[in-house]
């Protein structure tokens, strides 16, 4: 197979697809990589580095998209990319569509395979081609919300762990999955007064097993989640609905009743966000401030990082991307019941039912 890999043209999104090491593995197993060129600089990767290890490079963009059976990438193709898409061809990254009904429409008018890194299972249920960008995500949330909350970022001028004689700040974590959990770890450490809420009792129990003192388990209902937002100097959004969209968790009528300066970091924005203020930006232009309340809603967040960032993600995404490069996507997919959740759409019909549901579009039963 002809596999290639591009440089992201998503504003402030440094990551790749693919590392010198993945590219080595797969030319040994007789397959062809195409790298664009300067693609991995973001991450520290120079195009002399892919060569070294079995890639070869192509001047453009076009030219890896016209070559390549399957390309890899981070994020969700651009407009711009749609073109240079074609029918059966295999996309493999994140794309994220239940928010987005323009990028489901436009991805399934090119008639390609796309195959995405959130969807993807595992035998405990849960995301491992997200876990790896959540880890990151949700330890950069309490960094970001930090600074957020100083007061030339327009916050309330609060320090995370406060200092002997004055109180730390108190963080609520919305969701305590992956990012919620790692954005516990940080705040915790860092001496602040958090609360985190979810759902199901179980997570609760575990969470309150593991956690330390200063880390308190909350049941998350609209009730509570008011009372909690109340006396919050940071509101960390970490809920997630696997390939749908996130539920609103936190109204703009919940903002009047928010401590002014305080600062929510929304990291569910990829998928819509928990809060219905949120709106995506970017890491040079990140937060912006409603009714009082500061917004960081930038929805690359481990773009900021992409050396850390992308090893991370590809250390989960290249044993797939490799049984696809052996067998075809068709066969790796019957062979793989997790594989089989991370097909969203084929030759434009949608494959996914959560992302059909989102948009009210027609479910088709993927058939291999």
């Amino acid at each position: 197979m002809i596999v290639g890999t591009v440089r992201e043209i998503k504003a402030d999104e440094y990551r790749i697809g693919l590392t010198p090491g993945g590219a080595e593995v797969l030319t040994k197993a007789g397959h062809t990589v195409l790298v664009e060129s300067g693609g991995g600089l973001g991450s520290g990767f120079e195009d002399d580095l892919y060569v070294s290890h079995g890639a070869r490079i192509v001047d453009s963009a076009e030219g890896v998209w016209a070559e390549a059976d399957m390309v890899v990438k981070v994020k969700e193709p651009l407009s711009s990319e749609w073109p240079m898409m074609r029918r059966g061809q295999v996309l493999f990254t994140f794309f994220h569509f239940a928010p987005d009904k323009e990028l489901t429409e436009g991805v399934a008018a090119t008639g390609s395979i796309a195959i995405a890194y959130e969807t993807i299972t595992d035998d405990h249920g849960g995301l491992p081609l997200l876990t790896p960008m959540s880890e990151v995500a949700g330890r950069m949330a309490i960094q970001v919300g930090a600074w957020s909350l100083e007061r030339h970022a327009g916050g309330r001028g609060v320090l995370l762990g406060g200092v002997p004689g004055v109180m730390p700040a108190r963080v609520v974590i919305l969701g305590g999955g992956v990012v919620g959990t790692n954005a516990a770890k940080m705040a915790a450490g860092m001496g602040a007064d958090v609360q985190i809420m979810d759902v199901k009792l179980d997570r609760l129990r575990y969470l309150d097993d593991v956690m330390s003192a200063n880390v308190r388990t909350v049941k998350s209902d609209p009730s509570s989640v008011r009372s909690a937002i109340t006396n919050a100097d940071l509101v960390v959004g970490a809920v997630l609905i696997p390939g749908g969209r996130t539920p609103v968790l936190v109204s703009r009528e919940d903002l009047k009743i928010m401590k002014p300066g305080a600062v929510i970091v929304d990291v569910g924005v990829d998928q819509g966000g928990c809060v219905e203020t949120t709106r995506p930006t970017t890491h040079h232009d990140p937060i912006y401030e409603v009714d009082g309340i500061v917004h960081y809603c930038v929805a690359n967040m481990p773009g900021a990082v992409p050396r850390t960032s992308t090893q991370a993600l590809t250390n989960a995404t290249f044993p797939f991307a490799l049984a696809i490069a052996n067998s075809g996507w068709k066969a790796a997919v019957a062979a793989d019941k997790h594989l089989v959740e991370g097909v969203n759409i084929v030759e434009g019909e949608i494959t996914y039912a959560g992302v059909a549901e989102a948009h009210g579009m027609k479910f088709s039963k993927l058939k291999l």
